[in-house]
């Protein structure tokens, strides 16, 4: 059995990994890619004007959250030199799921698991206060990432800690503490977590597209939420 094939076998049904009281009828996929020419007059770079045009979409369309991005290219990484360290290899495309939705929405755990590691990523542009969770079902070992949270968090948590499916770990945090971002959850599945501690790679280069795509299947996987 292959990796993502253990996924769908564990989730016959949809995962919730936020606000489990809302259904997914109140959900709608959005398109923040470099192919969606109604941003052009939306300058994403700025958090305020980005909150402005999450919060405009949810209206019009009388949802609650807003979710897409897998694989996506997006322009607004631009603002950050976090994604620019090598202006030739721009890191542009994302890795994982994002769910817009107000500030303090509560997050799940996808999986029962244990708390691998977790910190407060403080770059321009990063994920603010983030969880990991190291999952173990048969042979396999794979970790869950909930990037943008609130600072309470992680206050309490310890490395180790025994996590239940569907147990709340943590809120959405406000653009000032999450990366200067409308809040909203960036949640990915990651095989391999290469050493890295309370952090991952959530944006890649072209280059190096091929590797992460292996590495980081598609949340849809269990999420189950249609484009």
């Amino acid at each position: 059995m292959n990796f993502e094939k253990l996924l769908l076998n564990l989730c016959p049904n949809p995962v919730k990994v936020i606000a489990p009281q809302i259904g997914v009828e109140s959900y709608i996929s959005i398109d923040l890619s470099t192919q969606n020419t109604s941003l052009n007059s939306n300058d994403l770079r700025s958090s305020s004007s980005f909150s402005n045009y999450i919060n405009a979409y949810l209206e019009l369309h009388s949802k609650q959250i807003a979710y897409g991005g897998y694989l996506e290219r997006r322009l607004l990484y631009s603002r950050s030199i976090h994604f620019n360290t090598n202006k030739n290899h721009q890191r542009d495309i994302h890795l994982g799921i994002d769910l817009w939705c107000v500030v303090n929405t509560a997050v799940t755990a996808a999986f029962c698991g244990r708390i691998h590691s977790f910190k407060n990523n403080t770059n321009y542009g990063d994920y603010g206060p983030t969880i990991i969770i190291e999952h173990q079902f048969e042979e396999f070992q794979f970790f869950t990432l909930y990037g943008h949270l609130s600072l309470a968090s992680i206050a309490a948590l310890e490395v180790g800690q025994h996590i239940k499916a569907g147990e709340v770990i943590g809120f959405l945090g406000s653009s000032k503490i999450n990366g200067d971002y409308p809040p909203h959850l960036h949640f990915q599945i990651i095989k391999d977590l290469q050493g890295n501690f309370g952090d991952y790679p959530g944006v890649c280069n072209s280059r190096s597209l091929d590797f992460y795509k292996n590495n980081c299947p598609d949340p849809s996987l269990i999420l189950k939420l249609e484009g």
